[in-house]
């Protein structure tokens, strides 16, 4: 396709930079990007293909800020990374045999049983709880299952990650919100990876928003450690509302066209 306008890029930029400051906290900065992008008039394969791109810059931005403060050990979550890696390269390369209504019909739900969750659960803190699984199995399990589906659809991968690390592995919400980034970014670079053998990313574009994507990361990140759970656990829930409504508002969701309104 041609270039992109000087204003459209700028246009673009911002999205990113605001995308990039919600997801290091709560996840769902997709819910802008693609948008944006679709809006600008990218097509929809090369819009998921350069939103791989660009989203790799703020999860790894985050990973790095919260990594710096202690919050996570990068090191010693490189094997789940790995496998998360795995995942979203598999769920990238079988996103179009894989059912994807049945995934537009039950996110939506999902993400809002996570708000609720979030929201009316009292002692979810920035303390550590115990845990349910053992790290090695969580890793084995939990972490390839939600590349995977970051790789073939995408929305809310954070917010299920989130999941998993409070609810399972026992972690206190900004350890949980740490080690969710670097994870995303393994997922992220699995699908990426497919992608870009695709020919479908913009790289000009990407680039350019993968600059907003990592000084928003890096703005959004200090400002969730700096007030942890207090400002995490709303945002979280607010993400998750607002990416259910805006997946339930879609013309072309299942639900709608079964009801038809």
């Amino acid at each position: 396709m041609p270039d992109l306008a000087l204003h459209i890029l700028v246009f673009l930029f911002a999205a990113a930079f605001l995308a990039g400051f919600i997801d290091s906290i709560a996840g769902g900065g997709g819910m802008i990007t693609i948008p944006a992008m679709l809006i600008a008039g990218i097509p929809p394969l090369e819009t998921l293909g350069t939103n791989k791109l660009q989203s790799l810059f703020g999860s790894g931005s985050a990973s790095l800020a919260y990594a710096r403060r202690g919050h996570v050990n990068l090191v010693e979550q490189l094997p789940m990374a790995a496998l998360a890696v795995l995942g979203g390269a598999v769920g990238a390369g079988l996103a179009t045999i894989v059912p994807g209504d049945v995934l537009k019909i039950l996110l939506p739900f999902l993400l809002i049983a996570i708000a609720l969750y979030f929201g009316f659960k009292p002692n979810i803190s920035d303390a550590d709880r115990t845990r349910r699984i053992t790290p090695f199995l969580f890793g084995l399990t939990f972490v390839p299952l939600i590349g995977f589906y970051d790789g073939v659809f995408g929305p809310g991968t954070g917010s299920f990650f989130m999941l998993g690390f409070v609810t399972l592995a026992g972690f206190g919400v900004l350890k949980a919100t740490a080690h969710t980034k670097f994870l995303n970014f393994g997922s992220n670079i699995g699908g990426f990876i497919v992608f870009a053998l695709y020919g479908v990313v913009l790289w000009k574009t990407g680039l350019i928003m993968g600059v907003g994507q990592f000084i928003g990361a890096q703005v959004g990140s200090r400002f969730a450690m700096k007030n942890g759970a207090r400002i995490i656990k709303p945002l979280l829930v607010v993400t998750c509302i607002a990416l259910a409504i805006k997946l339930l508002s879609d013309p072309a969701h299942p639900i709608r066209l079964w009801m038809g309104v």
